[in-house]
């Protein structure tokens, strides 16, 4: 793990100016549909290819650790593993088109949340959720300082957290008057469930960063919380999503904002987008230097995600039912995910 999220991307030199294409269905044979269906955790989504891959890398590993193509012989164990554990009275009820589902355990909501972002973001930019834009993305005759696709693209800020935690009882052999009261399996579960239901309640995002970095005095990752709040972040934002995972001490958290890269276009009246409207005006934006110098660094994020993990411990007075309240120790440890998506 190194010192700091910065030293996760590679250099900007070696970025080259010609960029792939944002999203590809080249691939796909002529007997794959253009469409995936996802169950998360018994929430059902019907997605475009494309809209898969303009999501945030980490994202998608998530849901398609093993890709996004997979063979058949695996969907079908995959499919026979999830009607073993279903208790529902339906399971006599698959139809034949089963076998085209991508059961993944990961939370509806958040993937609710990530697809309502996107498309608010295509039609803020665009003014259409189509993808009939190809007139914008076509190769121009551009000078070099407007060939980046930050000019022809939306870019989206993507800041993910997942957070462990561990809790530390008071020392039941003791005769401290803190130690936890009836020590059943099951207030124990309650005494996990009651931390994480209090840490689930601190959303702000860079409270616990700032926390680290000022005991660390790392002057590198306070650069990046200046940088990710000259780019679209408040410094007291709070998580668009934080969700606790089920049967587990474990908190997922995401934040996405709109990269603010300094490119605007001018628009005659009536026309409500930020992006451009036509290739034309490609040739003309206005741009903040010192913006749009921000927003290239943060360009190294696309496609590659950078991680930073730290350790944090901190004492939390917990009041169970029908019990004294006592102070029990948790050690939290966090793993932040940053990257920039382009749509």
């Amino acid at each position: 793990m190194t010192e700091s999220i910065l030293t996760s991307v590679p250099d900007p030199n070696l970025i080259s100016s010609t960029l792939p294409p944002i999203s590809s269905t080249s691939n796909l044979t002529s007997n794959q549909s253009s469409n995936v269906k996802l169950d998360l955790r018994n929430q059902l989504f019907d997605l475009d290819r494309d809209d898969l891959m303009e999501l945030p890398e980490s994202i998608l590993l998530c849901l398609f650790p093993n890709g996004l193509v997979l063979s058949q012989k695996h969907q079908q164990q995959q499919q026979q593993h999830h009607q073993d554990n279903q208790l529902d009275d339906h399971s006599d009820q698959i139809n034949e088109s089963d076998h085209e589902i991508y059961y993944v355990d990961f939370d509806g909501s958040c993937l609710a949340y990530i697809l309502k972002f996107f498309n608010d973001a295509r039609l803020t930019y665009y003014g259409s959720l189509n993808r009939d834009l190809n007139h914008l993305h076509q190769p121009l005759n551009l000078p070099p300082n407007l060939q980046s696709p930050l000019f022809s693209h939306q870019a989206i800020i993507a800041l993910r957290e997942e957070l462990e935690y561990f809790v530390i009882p008071p020392n039941l052999g003791s005769n401290s008057d803190s130690k936890l009261p009836h020590p059943q399996h099951h207030n124990l579960i309650q005494l996990k469930q009651t931390c994480g239901d209090s840490l689930l309640e601190n959303k702000n995002i860079f409270t616990p960063f700032q926390k680290n970095i000022n005991r660390e005095n790392n002057l590198a990752e306070q650069h990046l919380i200046d940088m990710l709040c000259m780019s679209g972040f408040n410094r007291d934002d709070q998580w668009g999503y934080r969700s606790m995972e089920p049967k587990r001490c474990c908190i997922t958290s995401l934040g996405l904002v709109l990269l603010k890269t300094g490119i605007t276009y001018d628009h005659p009246d009536g026309i409500q987008i930020t992006g451009p409207s036509n290739p034309s005006q490609l040739l003309n934006p206005q741009i903040n230097s010192n913006q749009f110098a921000t927003a290239q660094k943060l360009l190294l994020f696309w496609r590659k995600p950078a991680r930073k993990c730290w350790w944090d411990t901190s004492e939390l007075e917990v009041n169970l039912p029908n019990q004294p309240s006592y102070l029990v120790k948790l050690w939290v440890r966090r793993v932040w995910t940053l990257e920039l998506s382009l749509i």
